[in-house]
């Protein structure tokens, strides 16, 4: 057999830490990392399998043949198997095969800590080390500003897979193509930050990468672990900040993954009531047991710190929360107290927020949250679960489904178009147009807009320019922001061609012009989780379908007037409520002619005159082009 070198990494305050569910940096102890032991190169592997009998490294270096590298149990009960093997190093092939002691199950598993995976469907882990030089400095240096909550965060959600493919290959590009193509793109559309679909490690491509099977190793389908720093690291280079997807909340069944690990349940909940999740029919995480929560917290900081991650976007967390969450009566079990709460999942959210905003406090987490449970960006300290912000999945859905309307019908529902504001500063939300929202069977944003070509596109304009000038940060997923007009489908490459028709490449203007808006305007984010910084004019003319509203900054000069007519009808010498005196400027308009509108505007400076309105002690008459956002600035 073999040799096997007893070595360990671990002190003994590590064990207890990870015993305790408080050791958040476990990717420097477990995996594999290559190292020199007694002046012979080699690696140092280490696995936690409580429930094994025997543990070998089975790899391209020994012909997968078990027994052969058997790792060393300590003796400490942590469940750690671990032993430095010569001769093996970067680029090495290999599994963990686990004889278990129950009933000598055996199994052949992925390494949870693989820092890269075999390109799928291949399912090995492979050694791995890089020497990436960073070259972000700048970024990291004032990144604290540019992450901020009274920092414009306006974010372009991609699936790097489907986003451009290349044509002549047909294949997807590379990490290194993305860092060229993507950021020059990204760049010119004036985003602030790119939010990146699950890139850890995952087996099947129609999960978009919601199913992970390597939770430390970025997909190999677009390139190696270094040049996906590559990637982030010209994002960086080009005042982008980057959002990773991460998934704490359920994991697949696959024969290589964290399922049924060491023959037990080991990661995921043994009862099947909190084990299993029946609608994406995947394996839930026990956050009873303290190494669970070390793997995912340390997971959390291993993205922030080894690959200069700007935020996490913490999906499914309602799923988490709620013991019956799509469950029925009888398929869940009730807290100590009788509730439907997940205790001990909130109490491992609330320790996930506590030590990244601890250990890296210039990033952001965003929960991907659809109930109204409450404090979920709140911090810890005042009762909440911690995050930085929450999607507004609320106004979402009351927001596409009024401007799905014909706009005849609109006045019947202006309630859906200003619900919103009665609850948007209970959290620090985020507006998420997102790849949800254009899959299976919704339409695209604007296939779900009503009327001729025209009204579609204006219909587009003025919901998105409702939108930036809606208190809150902003997300959308590719392809909206140039009028993708099918479906998203992750095989194939986005629309581009459509940019070669005038309405598209219009609207594309559009929305870099409205990011270059929202980005040079304080009154639309220095004060966009406060109340502070909104103030109705108007709410209630539901006859006319037109709201207005007041945005604030911390500057009383600087901030604007919005006003937005839903009906396709021009209206002159429009009276609005202005709280002083002086004149209005027209600083951006939606029915522009090069956004492909109608060019109706207010063409000089209005004149505000002493007469109340609206509540307000002053007034002017504006002309409100038709489906329009307009927003004025006080002079």
């Amino acid at each position: 057999m073999a040799q096997v070198k007893v070595y360990s990494l671990f002190t003994d305050f590590d064990i207890n830490l990870f015993k305790a569910g408080k050791h958040y940096r476990l990717y420097q102890k477990f995996g594999s990392h290559v190292t020199t032991v007694d002046g012979i190169e080699g690696t140092y592997f280490a696995v936690w399998a409580p429930s094994a009998k025997q543990v070998s490294v089975i790899g391209d270096f020994n012909y997968w043949t078990e027994g052969e590298h058997q790792l060393n149990v300590r003796w400490d009960s942590s469940g750690i198997w671990e032993g430095f093997i010569p001769l093996v190093g970067k680029g090495n092939i290999y599994k963990y095969k686990i004889e278990s002691n129950n009933n000598g199950i055996k199994t052949e598993k992925a390494d949870p800590y693989a820092r890269r995976c075999e390109h799928p469907p291949k399912t090995a882990s492979i050694i791995w080390d890089d020497t990436y030089k960073w070259k972000d400095a700048n970024w990291m240096k004032k990144r604290k500003k540019n992450n901020a909550l009274d920092a414009p965060y306006s974010v372009y959600e991609v699936h790097l897979g489907s986003w451009k493919r290349h044509i002549e290959e047909d294949r997807f590009l590379s990490y290194y193509e993305l860092a060229d193509d993507l950021v020059t793109y990204v760049k010119d559309m004036n985003f602030t930050h790119v939010e990146l679909m699950p890139i850890m490690e995952y087996p099947y491509d129609p999960s978009w990468g919601y199913q992970l099977t390597g939770y430390f190793a970025p997909t190999s389908r677009f390139g190696y672990p270094e040049e996906f720093k590559y990637l982030v690291d010209k994002l960086h280079q080009n005042d982008i900040g980057i959002i990773l997807d991460w998934v704490p909340s359920h994991f697949p069944e696959d024969a290589h993954g964290l399922g049924f690990f060491d023959g037990s349940c080991l990661y995921e909940h043994p009862d099947k009531r909190k084990g299993y999740h029946q609608d994406w029919k995947s394996l839930i995480f026990n956050y009873e047991r303290n190494e669970v929560k070390s793997f995912l917290i340390s997971n959390a900081a291993f993205w922030m710190e080894q690959y200069h991650a700007d935020a996490l976007r913490v999906d499914a967390v309602a799923s988490m929360l709620f013991l019956d969450y799509s469950r029925e009566d009888g398929e869940w079990e009730p807290n100590i107290y009788g509730g439907r709460e997940n205790l001990a999942a909130i109490e491992f959210l609330k320790e996930l927020n506590q030590e990244i905003y601890a250990s890296f406090p210039d990033t952001q987490t965003i929960a991907e949250e659809s109930t109204a449970f409450p404090g979920v960006s709140k911090p810890v300290f005042l009762g909440g679960l911690g995050f930085g912000m929450k999607w507004m999945m609320g106004w979402m859905h009351d927001t596409l489904e009024y401007f799905s309307k014909d706009p005849i019908y609109r006045k019947y529902h202006q309630n859906d178009i200003t619900f919103s504001l009665a609850y948007v500063f209970s959290e620090n939300f985020m507006l998420p147009l997102s790849h949800d929202e254009v899959v299976y069977g919704k339409n695209s944003i604007l296939g779900r807009m009503p009327g001729d070509e025209w009204q579609r596109f204006a219909n587009l304009r003025l919901l998105f320019g409702y939108m930036f000038t809606h208190p809150g940060t902003k997300l959308v997923f590719m392809g909206s922001e140039f009028g993708q007009y099918n479906e998203w489908n992750f095989q194939e490459s986005l629309d581009w061609n459509l940019l070669e028709f005038e309405p598209h490449k219009s609207f594309q203007q559009y929305y870099k012009a409205l990011n270059g808006l929202y980005k040079s305007t304080p009154a639309l984010f220095e004060k966009g989780f406060s109340g502070e910084g909104f103030e109705w004019i108007s709410y209630d003319d539901h006859e006319n379908c037109v709201i207005s509203y007041i945005r604030k900054g911390k500057i009383e000069k600087d901030n604007v007037i919005v006003v937005c007519n839903m009906l396709p009808t021009i209206r002159e010498k429009y009276k609005i409520g202005v709280p002083a005196k002086g004149k209005l400027m027209e600083i951006f308009n939606s029915d522009a002619k090069e956004f492909g509108g109608s060019n109706v505007s207010n063409k000089k400076e209005i004149s505000i005159i002493k007469d109340a309105w609206n509540g307000k002690e002053y007034s002017a008459e504006i002309t409100l082009p038709p489906l329009a956002v307009t927003i004025f600035k006080f002079k």
